[in-house]
């Protein structure tokens, strides 16, 4: 018997070597046609054999286990085969998952999703964590795989883990001791098909919580968390008294007491008040004090291609918020700047309107820059602004930085995912300061 891993993406070769490394028997298959030399040698060296350019259904006979990366739906064939056949296809959530249980240390598990701010809430719950002192690490969809993070981590470490939902698709016993459901909007509806199997696949995060564990979803939308599974306690964040809240002076609460001003925060905006409500819950969960948390608070600089401040020229700033990769993170970026805004959009499309950020622009807007695959969807739908076409991506920014004049803002904030022209949004935002800081030192 042994296990197949599909996808050599970054969570895939986690899961390999850490089944090699338990004297497990695995195979690694993927589409590309062959490895790099680099990771051909590691994976001689780990003793894992991988088979290069298609899924041979041949893999599946003695499999006892399908791990596949997050980017593979469960309805490709290879995948769909072997459900048929029985066999358990899990995710490299799920298999560290069991080995942090199999640890039985006390380390424990905090879990975040939602369609925008997953990334700076599990960055943050875990800097306020160990700022209160304990030993906690953030990962999962935040770019470390969680079986690394399993792998280096001391005993009694918290694991905050970002999932999205392409993650909670395959997971099976996963159990987090608090986990949050920050928001819901249109994205991935290619991979999902309605905003309902969408919802309830976010809702996967709560189902194996018992009544000792927290359930942190926002005030203001109920309705997302409706019929949530799991007998978790309910937490909620928001502009309204309640478990954590932020009242119309800026202060903000934790169950009933007193925590900081949000002028005391690094991050700019309202979507960060709300990032920082959630965060302190699972923290406070968590073991932190509420002085670790306010210290936490106060020192958190934020997290790169979050709206970043990467330049300024002739009164000129220029943000990367490459990690805008859909409508929603875009519109709260154009929300958190003051504008005039000259405005990089476009990329791979996702299938949702750009139509909303109509109006979030009204007012603050300069001029829009669409790049990339998605130039045709974006002058659908916002062709009648004004906009420059600027296909290739160094172009629209050098582009972008001529039309800004002083007082502007240049963003990135592409409401588009990066695979056109770049592997990753951190490679894409990466890219766009090295263009930004030769444009300042120009």
């Amino acid at each position: 018997m042994h296990s197949v891993v599909m996808g050599a993406g970054r969570s895939g070769l986690a899961a390999a070597r850490f089944l090699a490394t338990q004297g497990l028997g695995v195979v690694l298959t993927d589409t590309r046609p062959e490895p790099s030399a680099a990771l051909e040698q590691e994976l001689a060296q780990a003793g894992i054999p991988g088979l290069w350019g298609s899924h041979p259904l041949a893999l599946l006979e003695d499999c006892q286990q399908l791990v596949i990366s997050p980017g593979i739906p469960r309805t490709a064939p290879f995948v769909a085969e072997a459900l048929r056949r029985g066999i358990a296809v899990i995710g490299e959530v799920e298999l560290a998952h069991r080995a942090i249980r199999e640890r039985q240390d006390g380390s424990r598990v905090l879990a975040v999703t939602g369609t925008n701010g997953k990334s700076t809430t599990t960055d943050l719950t875990a800097h306020l964590l160990r700022a209160a002192g304990i030993s906690a690490v953030a990962c999962g969809n935040l770019g470390t795989p969680v079986l690394e993070a399993v792998q280096a981590a001391p005993a009694d470490t918290v694991f905050v883990v970002e999932l999205s939902s392409y993650q909670l698709e395959s997971t099976q016993a996963f159990h987090a001791e608090a986990a949050a459901f920050l928001n819901l909007t249109e994205d991935h509806l290619a991979r999902h098909g309605t905003m309902e199997v969408y919802r309830r696949t976010k809702l996967r995060v709560f189902e194996h919580q018992s009544a000792a564990d927290l359930r942190v979803v926002p005030l203001a939308h109920p309705e997302w968390s409706q019929d949530a599974p799991g007998a978790g306690a309910t937490a909620r964040f928001g502009w309204s008294e309640c478990e954590a809240w932020c009242d119309a002076a800026g202060h903000l609460h934790l169950h009933g007491e007193p925590l900081l001003s949000r002028t005391d925060l690094r991050i700019p905006g309202d979507h960060n008040v709300e990032n920082a409500l959630a965060a302190s819950l699972l923290a406070r969960h968590g073991g932190a004090s509420h002085d670790g948390l306010r210290a936490g608070l106060r020192s958190y600089p934020g997290l790169a291609h979050r709206m970043a401040l990467c330049g300024e020229k002739g009164g000129v700033r220029a943000y990367n918020d490459s990690k805008g990769t859909n409508v929603d993170a875009t519109l709260t970026a154009i929300r958190a700047l003051p504008g005039p805004l000259v405005l990089l959009l476009g990329g791979t499309d996702k299938g949702a309107s750009y139509e909303p950020l109509r109006e979030a622009l009204q007012g603050k807007l300069r001029r829009l820059i669409f790049l990339g695959e998605a130039i045709p969807q974006l002058q659908r739908d916002l062709g009648d602004l004004p906009h420059e076409v600027v296909p290739k991506f160094d172009d629209a920014v050098a582009a972008a930085l001529n039309l800004a004049q002083p007082g502007d803002q240049v963003l990135l904030s592409p409401a588009c995912a990066s695979f056109d022209q770049f592997e990753n949004f951190e490679q894409r935002g990466e890219h766009f300061e090295h263009l930004v800081r030769v444009w300042a030192q120009a």
